[in-house]
């Protein structure tokens, strides 16, 4: 038999293919049994990391360029990790490359992957119709988008739930009885912010409430957007009860300016911000956040890459993994009793 993916040792071995990458990567801890059963599928299959890497590559390439929008952003801290972790079981290296939300600098990175023959391109677009990966696709390199969807192109790609996640944050605070929510969204040439800002007023017109322009701000992507944002809102004459804010850095300046007002969240001011990261859970009270799943997308991400370079006739995927809001005091109006 002869074995040119992954996945097929994940089926003999009655494994994920996440768990091989970790086998044949000596990566994170698996149990001596599961190791054996899959080496045993991988010896028996006659299959080796390098044969599927020589499968994905056009020229000499074992790279795997990933171009994510913002380096300092912590949601792509474990989306990395998890296109590191599958790719290495693929007998590959990853070159990390960060755009800053500049198209000149994206089109110089595209550029570089292509003149590079790299064996394939996971990107978070900056534009869904500026971002131009042309030069990739004259290469026959398999590419895959994350976080956001591109319209440019047909290809691949890995998004989350985020109409379903701002609507269920939304609703959240307006059933706990908020009724002024104000939204802190990002930057709207983005599908990721545009979907956020849907699901955040379906909810609004779910529940009766008429959507106030006043009350939607643009935070941009940085802590100072955040920051901005919620000033401006609290300079407001009839300032929000509850705020729902679309990324952990805005997040970080919308906090800081609540403590430069003399405010905090909690019973009087609702707070649920997308992205649970580990500093959310250590603020007092802790934050309320609408959870991505980031490792699993980067893992996701290379699947789908792997997946094309297997087969490039093969139909466009479009993969929508499921966001999880996580209550906490943030966004609490009535706790209950101590005790």
């Amino acid at each position: 038999m002869s074995v040119n993916t992954i996945y097929d040792v994940a089926l003999a071995a009655r494994v994920s293919p996440a768990t091989v990458s970790r086998v044949m990567g000596g990566q994170s801890p698996v149990s001596p049994a599961l190791a054996k059963r899959v080496h045993r599928a991988a010896k028996q299959l006659g299959y080796t990391p390098n044969r599927v890497a020589r499968n994905l590559r056009r020229q000499d390439s074992s790279l795997l360029a990933l171009i994510i929008s913002d380096i300092e952003n912590p949601f792509f801290t474990s989306l990395v990790r998890g296109v590191e972790n599958l790719a290495r079981g693929f007998g590959l290296s990853v070159v990390l490359f960060n755009t800053d939300e500049d198209l000149a600098q994206e089109r110089h990175h595209l550029a570089v992957a292509a003149a590079e023959r790299m064996a394939g391109v996971i990107f978070s677009p900056i534009s869904e119709r500026e971002s131009n990966i042309e030069p990739l696709l004259r290469h026959s390199q398999p590419v895959v988008s994350i976080d956001r969807r591109l319209r440019s192109a047909s290809i691949d790609s890995v998004t989350v739930t985020n109409v379903k996640g701002a609507d269920e944050a939304t609703s959240h605070l307006l059933d706990e009885g908020y009724r002024r929510v104000a939204c802190v969204i990002g930057p709207l040439y983005t599908s990721t912010y545009r979907d956020r800002l849907r699901g955040y007023r379906q909810a609004l017109r779910r529940f009766g409430h008429t959507v106030d322009a006043e009350l939607v701000v643009d935070g941009g992507l940085k802590e100072s957007g955040g920051y901005e944002a919620t000033r401006k809102l609290f300079n407001l004459r009839k300032p929000p009860d509850a705020m729902l804010v679309t990324n952990s850095l805005q997040a970080v300046g919308a906090l800081a300016c609540l403590k430069d007002l003399g405010l905090s969240p909690g019973p009087e001011l609702g707070l649920v911000t997308f992205d649970d990261m580990p500093w959310t859970r250590l603020v007092t009270p802790p934050l309320s956040t609408v959870a991505q799943p980031n490792y699993r997308v980067g893992e996701a991400a290379v699947e789908l890459l792997t997946k094309r370079a297997a087969e490039p006739e093969r139909k466009v995927q479009s993969l929508v993994l499921t966001t999880e809001l996580r209550v906490r005091g943030s966004s609490v109006k009535h706790p209950p009793p101590a005790g």
